[in-house]
């Protein structure tokens, strides 16, 4: 699973040179309407555009009344009556907007992610709602659908398995198949050297699953830097250039061959699931993968926190998720 409004932008820009208070926040959107229209201006940009047709061309505002607020709209060419939250990750959610916008900051700035229970006791909601909005926005941080760019330069690749300790399981859960990776979930990561990060769970791990996942994402002629597992051996040749450190061995680093940058990567994804969210079931840290590669990307700090916010609301677009197959 691998701009506000311009007046938005530069009142961030004036606010800090790269943050904004919550405070800050609260003043730029302060209700549901401010929201809306903001979100309005970032998604259509060149006015409503009916996502059933994707025309926008013959749609007409529906006139606020004693039952319809401001924001309704009807697509004349296909009779598709919408909103701002149709087809994106906010539809058939009752949650305001605004405190949509607060869950997206809260996500995108806190570096470790938040628990649902600490979500909800900020915007004044269940906990089970708090996880439901969670999950869409986990749902957005997953990327498009479409072919990314793929990293190029000098790129790290390595290998993490997350999953309870054998030794710290129920003795009916311990699957007795020797120590190491056994009972975990895999995930490859790949960082690009002063770059963005990929990283994906891997379901099925073999040695040609592992390499494929690799010529996918990565432009031929970069430089590789892994460990010495046999998982990324052969890779020096007519597509990369490759270099490994021998871990087993104790080395490290050796000259520019190293793996700590991805390894870093590693670090804060599992303090952030140990830490903060406790637990992660192998069905769903795909998502919590996404969340943490999105944040390190789209969301690094050395983009202007409405940057950030910016480029979370693009990412809701066409990605609506329900409650029946989150949970499916």
């Amino acid at each position: 699973m691998w701009a506000t409004g311009k007046a938005h932008a530069s009142k961030g820009k004036t606010m800090s040179r790269s943050t904004i208070s919550t405070f800050q926040l609260f003043a730029l959107f302060p209700d549901e309407e401010t929201a809306r229209v903001y979100l309005e201006d970032r998604l259509w940009p060149k006015g409503p555009v009916c996502p059933d047709c994707k025309s926008g061309e013959r749609v007409s505002a529906l006139g606020a009344c004693a039952t319809r607020k401001a924001g309704f709209y009807r697509c004349l060419a296909c009779a598709f009556d919408f909103t701002i939250r149709t087809n994106t990750i906010f539809e058939r959610s009752k949650v305001p907007l605004h405190k949509w916008l607060y869950s997206m900051y809260l996500l995108v700035t806190a570096r470790k992610g938040i628990s649902s229970l600490q979500l909800g006791k900020e915007i004044g909601v269940t906990q089970k709602t708090a996880w439901f909005i969670l999950g869409r926005l986990r749902e957005a941080c997953g990327g498009p659908d479409g072919p990314l760019d793929k990293l190029r330069g000098t790129v790290e690749i390595d290998e993490a398995f997350f999953g309870g300790k054998e030794a710290n399981k129920h003795e009916w859960k311990k699957q007795k198949l020797g120590r190491g990776p056994v009972g975990k979930t895999a995930v490859l990561g790949m960082r690009e050297r002063g770059g963005r990060t990929r990283a994906k769970v891997v379901e099925i791990r073999t040695i040609q699953g592992i390499q494929d996942d690799i010529h996918a994402n990565v432009e031929v002629g970069s430089q590789l830097y892994t460990d010495d597992h046999v998982v990324f051996n052969d890779l020096d040749g007519l597509f990369f250039r490759h270099e490994s450190v021998n871990h087993s061995a104790g080395e490290y680093a050796r000259g520019p061959a190293s793996t700590n940058s991805i390894e870093s990567v590693w670090a804060v994804l599992k303090r952030g699931l140990h830490g903060v969210y406790h637990h992660a079931s192998k069905k769903h840290l795909f998502r919590y993968v996404d969340e943490f590669t999105f944040r390190l990307n789209e969301g690094n700090v050395e983009n202007h926190t409405v940057e950030r916010l910016n480029s979370f609301v693009d990412a809701t677009a066409g990605k609506r998720l329900t409650y029946e197959r989150l949970t499916a």
